[in-house]
């Protein structure tokens, strides 16, 4: 099988189930609620699909260190596996905040975090999942593949999520370009997951009244969502500003 054929299953899978690894993550051991994790709309979260397409490369590497224990090739290669993922959210993070002005995840609270964005402890976790990825996954992916090509209906199912995943993109993108520009007018880095709880509580609030039916993809401009959560996280901001300069 080629490798775009390889890489494009893995990065379904990986989209796919990283997506539910997240939001299971945010609901029981961060935020405590459900959380659609992203910045798309819909269940997929490219920065897994990139990563299990890096661990599946670099797994073929492991003959290749010069290492003769075999329980120290495993170690270092896990820890690769780990800096390399990290490097890949880092490069996220970097271009969603820079570019986009928009945070989609933050670490700040966390020990040793660089920027919000990185830190040890995720590092750690990165590791957990690339060595679980190695035992459990990767010994299977030829098999599954094989599986993949000869099955036409699960390919249909592959090829129907990158049409949705372009729309999604599309619309998202479009979302995002109203939040940058807005951020923009106001000098800030506006925290998304933040941003869209409180559109969902205005949301419920309004309905409570009977006065709107709000979502993001609702009639209601983005822009009117955008004005309402700064002005209610308006001070913060204007902290973490002056706290920049001084």
């Amino acid at each position: 099988m080629s490798t775009f054929l390889i890489a494009a299953f893995l990065f379904f899978i990986g989209s796919l189930l990283g997506w539910c690894l997240e939001v299971v993550f945010r609901r029981f051991f961060s935020a405590k609620k459900w959380i659609n994790p992203g910045f798309l709309a819909g269940p997929c979260l490219p920065l897994y699909g990139f990563s299990l397409c890096l661990l599946y490369f670099m797994a073929g590497l492991e003959n290749v260190l010069p290492i003769k224990s075999d329980i120290w090739r495993k170690i270092i290669l896990f820890a690769a596996m780990a800096l390399c993922i990290t490097a890949v959210e880092y490069i996220a993070g970097i271009i969603f905040i820079k570019h986009m002005k928009i945070k989609l995840w933050d670490y700040s609270n966390e020990w040793g975090n660089i920027g919000g964005i990185i830190c040890p402890k995720f590092s750690f976790f990165w590791a957990v999942l690339s060595a679980i990825y190695y035992f459990g996954i990767h010994p299977h992916i030829l098999n599954a593949l094989e599986w993949f090509s000869r099955n036409l209906a699960f390919s249909f199912c592959v090829g129907f999520f990158y049409g949705i995943l372009v729309i999604d993109v599309a619309f998202s993108t479009n979302i995002v370009a109203k939040v940058r520009r807005f951020s923009k007018e106001n000098d800030i880095v506006m925290r998304y997951e933040e941003l869209k709880e409180h559109i969902r509580t205005q949301k419920a609030e309004r309905q409570e009244k009977m006065k709107f039916l709000l979502s993001m993809y609702s009639s209601v401009p983005i822009t009117e969502h955008l004005k309402e959560y700064y002005e209610k996280h308006k001070e913060e901001y204007l902290a973490a500003k002056f706290s920049k300069k001084s």
